[in-house]
């Protein structure tokens, strides 16, 4: 199978779209969330949904499908919440393995399927590392500015876990995503380096931040550009921004980073701004309008979707980036 490597080098790659809002779509009750398997856990599961690659894994492996068939190179892992820190919330710390390996296994599988019908456009499987639900570099209670919920070796050692699991169930490379928090990030980036060096391997990884309103800034207080100073340390395959704004709002960030940096850059932006119900509102007609700005300013290697992108966005934003080339990039070995 062709590098992804050398891949990027000839073309932008599309990553895939939402996979919650694909999920939303199927009304999965508590019931459905448990199976049989956790028919009677104490505890409740719904809108656990890294649970339903265990209990609902032909649904997991449908939205993938739908993916690919869109015309995403890569889909990612549905493990965004797949770390022990995350899963305290369900009582699930010790199916974190189990959640992240049989996860990269479903979508592995899918990938071999698509990659076997059209060997001249192999896919690939990108292994979701979330921020997970706390902050090592704020507090959490306004009354106590120095207390911290999570230290950076907890950090480590649950990314480590995770990171393990996506490995030996057979992702391509590995997804840093939605980082509010860099000092997470570092975190999830420091675990990885010790499985690639414990284990002697190279795994390609992405990392993408998350610029959380105007200000132009994350949540713990970095501009686009010092986000990217402290992960350029490590030998990454690409840099971006996803979630929290749509298309449009990304694209003064992008174009710092564009400017700033030689690796490949990727952004998978929300369907425009959620409404008054949390719904997301942009048409793929009109999210890839905006995307076209993108790869006609050369700001991107790799464009996707993140909250309210469905296939239909994907296959949008696929017609808009086929036969651009792709920003100049010079790619780490």
């Amino acid at each position: 199978m062709k590098n992804i490597k050398d891949i990027l080098k000839e073309r932008i790659l599309v990553l895939d779209g939402a996979m919650g809002t694909m999920l939303q779509r199927h009304k999965f009750t508590e019931e459905d969330f448990r199976g049989e398997r956790f028919k009677d856990w104490k505890h409740p599961l719904q809108g656990n949904n890294d649970l339903l690659s265990l209990t609902q894994p032909e649904a997991i492996a449908d939205v993938h499908r739908q993916y690919f068939a869109a015309g995403a190179d890569i889909v990612e892992t549905n493990t965004f919440s797949g770390t022990t820190i995350a899963m305290a919330d369900y009582f699930m710390e010790d199916l974190v393995y189990e959640l992240n390996y049989e996860s990269a296994r479903i979508a592995k599988q899918v990938a071999d399927e698509f990659t076997a019908k059209e060997p001249n456009k192999p896919r690939f499987v990108a292994g979701s590392i979330g921020p997970t639900n706390k902050t090592a570099s704020m507090s959490p209670d306004v009354n106590d500015p120095g207390f911290r919920a999570v230290s950076f070796d907890e950090l480590r050692i649950a990314y480590k876990q995770q990171v393990e699991a996506l490995i030996e169930g057979g992702v391509d490379l590995l997804l840093v995503e939605t980082i509010f928090d860099t000092l997470n990030a570092k975190a999830a980036l420091f675990a990885i380096e010790e499985v690639k060096e414990e284990r002697n391997i190279d795994i390609p990884i992405m990392v993408s931040g998350t610029i959380t309103d105007a200000s132009g800034r994350t949540l713990s207080g970095q501009t686009a550009e010092a986000f990217l100073i402290s992960i350029s340390h490590i030998p990454i395959l690409s840099v971006g921004f996803n979630c929290a704004l749509g298309a449009k709002q990304l694209v003064p960030h992008l174009e710092v980073l564009a400017a700033k940096t030689e690796f490949a850059i990727s952004a998978h932006p929300n369907a425009g701004l959620p409404n008054a119900f949390g719904a997301y509102d942009e048409t793929p007609e009109q999210m890839a309008a905006q995307i076209k700005e993108y790869v006609e300013k050369s700001l991107v290697n790799i464009v996707g979707g993140c909250c309210g992108t469905t296939p239909e966005h994907i296959t949008a934003i696929a017609n808009v980036v086929k036969n651009i080339k792709p920003r100049p990039v010079i790619v780490s070995r």
